[in-house]
């Protein structure tokens, strides 16, 4: 693990460029453009919530649609956090958070293990919010899970309001991420098999 806990990526496509440096232990400094407010106001979120900093300078092939924009910053935001976690000796590993959003609820839970999946079970009544179309939310936790390493489960309960939707499932996130990148009294791999 890095002593600082920070990772940098850039990736550059015909359809994206994007830069990323994420800092786990400096508070939840968000600076974000990707060129989709909501999205932008998601993703701080997820940095804000889970005390993980994140610097996102996104540009990307908007007069088609979002969603390269949002799967690659996916990508690279997983890559970034990989990098700064090392080899996941000393963290909680584990972490589960219920968060409210008004009518909606959200659980997630997730464990920072290597073995990277995907349970999504969220159900939208809208298109977008926005410029973003909703149906990238699973697109962006897929990659970002991916790439990161995690087994992640995000369920949303029930809401009704799109964007309160998507805001429980980027918080609940964004707190269970939280827990699992805390670091543990003995700085133990916490594993049987000593190894992640």
């Amino acid at each position: 693990m890095s002593e600082t806990r920070s990772g940098e990526v850039s990736r550059k496509t015909r359809e994206t460029d994007i830069n990323i440096k994420v800092e786990l232990d400096e508070k939840g400094r968000a600076d974000i453009s990707t060129g989709i407010g909501f999205f932008d106001h998601m993703l701080t979120a997820l940095s804000v919530h889970s005390g993980i900093s994140m610097d996102i300078k996104v540009t990307g092939d908007l007069h088609v649609d979002g969603h390269h924009t949002v799967e690659d910053t996916g990508i690279a935001l997983g890559q970034a956090l990989a990098k700064a976690l090392g080899d996941k000796s000393g963290i909680k590993r584990y972490g589960t958070s219920y968060i409210p959003m008004d009518e909606s609820l959200s659980m997630t839970s997730l464990d920072i293990s290597n073995r990277p999946f995907l349970v999504f079970n969220a159900e939208f009544t809208n298109q977008s919010c926005g410029g973003y179309d909703v149906c990238l939310t699973e697109e962006f936790f897929r990659a970002f899970s991916f790439n990161a390493g995690i087994t992640l489960h995000i369920n949303l309960l029930y809401g009704s309001n799109d964007h309160h939707k998507c805001e429980a499932i980027y918080k609940s996130t964004a707190h269970a991420l939280k827990e699992a990148v805390s670091l543990t009294e003995n700085g133990k791999t916490l594993s049987t098999k000593g190894v992640l």
